[in-house]
C-alpha cells in the first residue's frame, strides 16, 4: 500500500480483526497520520483505508467477534456521499487498550489541525496586525498594499505568506480576512481583469471552489510576489505540511518496509454491474429519522422497507453468507 507525499505512519497494530466486515479474519492496522488503513494478513488484496474527514464519531462498544467473543470494540461511524458506513475493529490481544488509545488520540490531532488544510473566511487569523502562527509555520514575506477585488471597489489589505498557506486581511478591519491552504489552490496565476492585471488564486471543489482576485502594484511587484507563491506551492506539494503532530512510546517499522509488491491474485474476477456487496458490509443505517415506504417483493412474496439506492436484496444476503 502506497502513501502519499507527506502521510507518516504513527502506529501498527498486527492482530486486529475487521469485525464488521470481515468477522474472524486476522488482520493488521496500520494508523497514519491521514487515515486508517486495514488489511487481511492472510490475503493483502482485503484491505480499506479510512481516511479522518470521512469520520463522523468514534467510540468503544460491545461486540460480537469471532475470534474473541463477546469484547469491547473500536466503532467508528463514518459518512461518505451521504451514506453512512459503519467500521468495528477488535484488537485480539487481550488486556490492552492502545487500538483505542492511538486512533482517538490521532484523529483528535487531525480534527484540532484544520486550519493547516481548509479554507478560512472571516476567521481569528490576526491580532494586532500580526498573524497568528500554526506551531509549525514560518513566514517567509509580508507584502502591504494588496487589494482584494472581490467588491467593486476593492478593499486594501496586506499578505503574509508561509510555508502552509496565504493569509490576506484588510488593513481597516482586521476581522475581513482569508487563510488559503496550498494544499487547497487548485491554480494560481496572473490574469487580466477589469482592474487590469491581477493575481487569481482557484480553490478545490472540496473548499467551495472560490476564485479569488488579488492585484498589487506596480506589476513587477506583482510578477514577484506571484512566482514566490507558486514556488511555494510546488515546495509544499512535494512535501506537504498536514500540522498533525504526535508522539510515539514506541517506535514502529517505517512504512516503506511495510509497503508490499501487487502480486497477481490467480483468480478470475467477475465484474457485476451494479455489485455492492464490499460497501454493503459496512453500511450503517441506525441514524434514519424513519422508515422508508414499503414495496411489494416478488423475490421474498411479501412487501419489505424499500431498499436505499445502490443496494440489492441479493447483494445484502451475500453479506449475510
Amino acid at each position: 500500500m502506497q502513501t502519499r507525499p507527506g502521510e507518516k505512519m504513527i502506529d501498527r497494530l498486527d492482530s486486529v480483526e475487521d469485525t464488521k466486515g470481515n468477522n474472524g479474519e486476522r488482520g493488521r492496522l496500520i494508523i497514519t497520520n491521514l487515515r486508517l488503513i486495514w488489511h487481511s494478513l492472510s490475503m493483502l488484496r482485503i484491505n480499506l483505508s479510512i481516511g479522518y474527514s470521512c469520520v463522523i464519531n468514534i467510540s468503544t462498544k460491545t461486540s460480537q467477534s469471532k475470534l474473541r467473543g463477546a469484547t469491547d470494540s473500536l466503532h467508528i461511524l463514518t459518512k461518505m456521499q451521504g451514506t453512512r458506513f459503519e467500521f468495528i475493529f477488535t484488537n485480539l490481544i487481550p488486556g490492552t487498550p492502545r487500538l483505542f488509545t492511538s486512533v482517538i488520540a490521532v484523529h483528535r490531532a487531525y480534527e484540532t489541525s484544520k486550519m493547516y488544510r481548509d479554507l478560512k473566511l472571516r476567521g481569528a487569523l490576526i491580532n494586532n496586525k500580526n498573524l497568528r502562527l500554526l506551531p509549525l509555520e514560518q513566514v517567509y514575506d509580508k507584502v502591504n498594499g494588496v487589494w482584494n477585488l472581490s467588491s467593486d471597489q476593492g478593499n486594501l489589505g496586506t499578505f503574509y505568506i508561509t510555508n502552509v498557506r496565504l493569509v490576506w486581511y484588510a488593513n481597516l478591519n482586521e476581522t475581513f480576512n482569508v487563510s488559503i491552504p496550498y494544499l487547497q489552490m487548485k491554480s494560481c496565476r496572473i490574469r487580466e481583469s477589469k482592474f487590469g492585471l491581477a493575481f487569481v488564486i482557484e480553490t478545490s471543489q472540496q473548499s467551495g471552489g472560490y476564485v479569488l482576485g488579488f492585484r498589487i502594484d506596480p506589476a513587477e511587484k506583482l510578477q514577484e510576489v506571484a512566482k514566490e507563491i507558486q514556488n511555494l506551492q510546488k515546495v509544499y506539494s512535494s512535501c506537504p505540511v498536514f500540522g498533525i503532530e504526535f508522539e510515539v512510546e514506541e517506535s514502529p517499522e517505517k512504512m516503506a518496509d511495510l509497503t508490499m509488491a501487487n502480486v497477481e491474485d490467480d483468480v478470475e474476477i467477475e465484474v457485476i454491474e451494479g455489485q455492492t456487496d464490499s460497501f454493503a458490509a459496512y453500511f450503517a443505517d441506525g441514524n434514519k429519522q424513519k422508515d422508508r415506504d414499503p414495496v411489494y417483493s416478488e423475490e421474498l412474496g411479501l412487501a419489505i422497507e424499500s431498499l436505499k439506492d445502490g443496494f440489492t436484496l441479493q447483494g445484502l444476503w451475500d453479506v449475510l453468507q
